[in-house]
């Protein structure tokens, strides 16, 4: 217990330094790390590296398939570009009746999987998982962030997927973080965190998990590697993020298949890699009927696979090349 108040002494510590001098406090990292190997890897034991929780858990299995519409049941039709209805003031667009589409970013949220490929369902499932709030609130300050690049924010979220601990963040990872999250949220990134595990403890987690596991708890020791080295370039972390190759197509659950929203709508994805992803919603006129006002959120949303082996994919509200110029053809209020 005295350690684990000790780790989190340090944490504040390490915030408050960048928060008010970066480059005064540089020297912290080797004690940092040298604290954070103690209270980690060394000091876990296989049953304990076994317990610690998913930051994400989304699966397909919490997919709801039910009132889910394949792709030639709904006729798509006046399309008009997502980003120019009303904006939320809690984030999103306020979605009118018709059809509507947004090229946005997107990013992955599985390590050690396949990229998405041409005929991969995906269908809407929420996020979901011991670090949901800090991943939400990362793609909700992104867009406050527009000097912050993708693939910076998809380093950090790799790291959090990796279970990496904020004690062990180097070099931009750590500031993107600091930008992104508050004070408490960092302190979040500690419990239930790893560190790099050794490669005995690797061998034998590894001979407990399932095959269909093996390549993701492989990826996430790898990744806190090299955030904790510093050491790294992006298309290096990708190796492992990103497995080359392309996972086997479920038939039963087509390409562009349409899920229903819990609030109504319909709701469909077709990916382009990892980081971009295309996303068509069809509002019911009577959906609307009452008045009530129905908020799309990207940012508490997945793009689930079908296939457990390719990346489940978060959301934003982030359109990719949009054009401010084309006007909505309907009087959306």
């Amino acid at each position: 217990m005295k350690n684990l108040k000790l780790s989190h002494f340090f944490v504040i510590i390490l915030f408050v330094s960048s928060m008010n001098c970066f480059s005064q406090f540089s020297g912290w990292k080797e004690k940092l790390l040298d604290v954070g190997a103690s209270l980690g890897a060394k000091s876990l034991g296989l049953e304990q590296v076994l317990k610690k929780p998913d930051a994400i858990t989304t699966s397909f299995e919490d997919v709801d398939l039910t009132g889910s519409k394949l792709p030639d049941l709904i006729t798509v039709k006046n399309v008009q570009p997502l980003y120019l209805l009303p904006k939320a003031d809690e984030g999103g667009f306020i979605l009118c009746d018709g059809f509507y589409e947004m090229t946005n970013k997107s990013y992955c949220l599985k390590a050690g999987t396949f990229a998405p490929s041409k005929g991969d369902g995906y269908m809407f499932a929420p996020t979901l998982g011991s670090k949901q709030d800090i991943v939400i609130s990362i793609l909700k300050n992104a867009e406050k962030h527009p000097e912050i690049k993708q693939q910076e924010i998809q380093i950090l979220l790799w790291t959090i997927i990796a279970r990496t601990r904020f004690a062990d963040y180097t070099g931009k990872v750590k500031l993107t973080a600091i930008t992104l999250l508050s004070p408490l949220e960092l302190t979040h990134l500690e419990g239930g965190m790893l560190g790099v595990l050794p490669a005995s403890v690797m061998n034998q987690a590894k001979s407990k998990l399932p095959d269909g596991i093996q390549n993701a708890f492989e990826a996430e020791n790898k990744i806190r590697q090299m955030v904790a080295s510093g050491n790294y370039t992006y298309a290096e972390m990708e190796k492992y993020a990103i497995i080359a190759g392309i996972a086997p197509i479920r038939s039963d659950i087509p390409s562009g298949i349409w899920t229903l929203h819990p609030k109504g709508y319909y709701i469909r994805y077709f990916p382009s890699g990892y980081s971009i992803t295309k996303v068509q919603i069809y509002v019911p006129k009577e959906l609307l009927a009452s008045g009530k006002k129905i908020i799309y959120d990207a940012t508490n949303d997945i793009a689930c696979p079908a296939n457990v082996g390719s990346q489940r994919l978060a959301q934003t509200n982030e359109p990719i090349d949009p054009d401010y110029t084309i006007k909505l053809k309907i009087n959306c209020k």
